[in-house]
This record gives C-alpha cells, structure tokens and sequence, in this order.
C-alpha cells in the first residue's frame, strides 16, 4: 500500500516489443528502429517522471501491457517506481482499473500520463494537482484528439468507457464526465509522437526548456538520421 503521499501518477506504458510499438511511425522508421525509439522515448518519460513524483511528493507507479513483459520495462524504470500489469479488456478498462487502485491507497490526486510525450514536465504536472483541488477531473489535450494527462479525484467506472485511440476520445471523455456531473477542467494542450510529421514539434521542442526531458530521445534521432525534413527558412 502506498499512503503519506500527496497522490499518485501512472504512466502508462508498453512493453518494446519490435512490431508491436509506435507501429505508425513504420515508415520511415523499420519496426526495429520504432521500439529503439520508443525505448529512448519511454526511458526519458520514466527518469522525467521520477523526478516530477519527488517533487511534487507523489508516488510513481509505471502500469505496463501486456503484463507479463512488466520485467522489460522495470529494467528501464528508476527504482522509485512501483511497476504493475496493466489489467482490463481494453485501454479504457485498464485506465478505470489504474484509478481504482490508486484510490484504494488512498491517493485523493490521481495523475496518469502516456509514454510517449517526453515533453510534458513539472510545470504541467503541478498545474493539473493545483486545478484538482477545485475540480474532479482535468484534461491535457493533445493535437491528435486525444490527450497526454488526466488528472481525478476518485474513480468512475464510466468515465472512459468509450473507444480510444481515436481522434473523438478528448471529445467522448468531456461528454462522459458531463453526464456524471463532474467539474472539468482543460489543462495546457502537450502533444505525442505517434507519426513522423510528430517528430517536427519535437524539433522545435529542442530550443526550449524541454530538451532536458528527453536527451535520449533526441539522442536516438540524431545518431540515426530520423529527422524529418524541415522546411528551409526564406531569403
């Protein structure tokens, strides 16, 4: 049991299987270079993620699918993390199962995260807490429809019970929590890498702030040569 801490963030992972990951960046990527990316990608999330917990004093727990590959991602993990089976028919089922049983630790702030927005940091963390002291669930967008973190105060077997991975999820979520009458609050939209064209926001990512997240991600690129082509400046 996990208690004492101010709550709880789960990031939602994969195990890096060749074929089975960022399978949609196939092409350009061979399926072998996609799960060394998402292995970068995932390793960089996790150490970001570690660091995010102990400040912002939450416990870190990393749920992995399939389940039994679990030890392939604990090798990636910073030993702070506590390292479970996703569990459930499907991604909505197994986000509801992860909110249950944080709330049955007692963690009243419930943050999940994907594996696959290296970018998303402290700041936007530590806003999603500070906006669940007044509202019962906040949403960090993203570009495709989706979004890179959700923040709960407790669980809601029907929150997610809709399709994911589709361009409707933001919109199906916010329509769910409005029929069971929470407060919702849309936090500053982040974006994922799940094509190529993604690998363009990442580029520009590298100018600020959040190229410290993510050295290995950027790393893989570059030794690579899997940037995309950026348009040339004018003049």
């Amino acid at each position: 049991m996990i208690s004492g801490c101010r709550g709880t963030l789960v990031v939602f992972a994969k195990a890096p299987q060749i074929g089975r990951v960022k399978t949609r960046l196939t092409p350009p990527f061979t399926s072998a270079q996609a799960a060394a990316f998402y292995t970068a990608m995932l390793s960089d999330v996790l150490a970001a993620t570690a660091g995010i917990a102990e400040s912002l004093d939450l416990a870190a727990i990393v749920a992995v699918h399939p389940g039994e590959l679990r030890a392939a991602v604990a090798r990636l993990a910073p030993a702070t993390f506590r390292v479970v089976p996703q569990r459930g028919a499907n991604l909505g089922d197994r986000m509801a199962w992860a909110v249950r049983e944080a709330a049955a630790t007692g963690a009243s702030r419930i943050l999940l995260r994907g594996s696959d927005s290296p970018t998303l940091g402290v700041a936007a963390v530590r806003a999603a807490l500070a906006a669940l002291e007044d509202f019962d669930l906040v949403l960090g967008p993203d570009r495709d429809g989706g979004y890179s973190l959700v923040g709960v105060r407790k669980p809601d077997p029907e929150l997610f019970r809709h399709a994911m991975s589709t361009p409707s999820v933001l919109r199906e979520t916010l329509v769910n929590a409005a029929r069971l009458g929470l407060r919702t609050q849309l936090a500053e939209p982040s974006f994922d890498i799940d094509v190529a064209d993604d690998l363009r926001l990442l580029a520009s990512a590298r100018a600020t702030d959040a190229a410290a997240l993510c050295p290995r991600t950027t790393a893989y690129l570059d030794a690579n040569d899997l940037w995309p082509a950026l348009p040339s400046s004018a003049g």
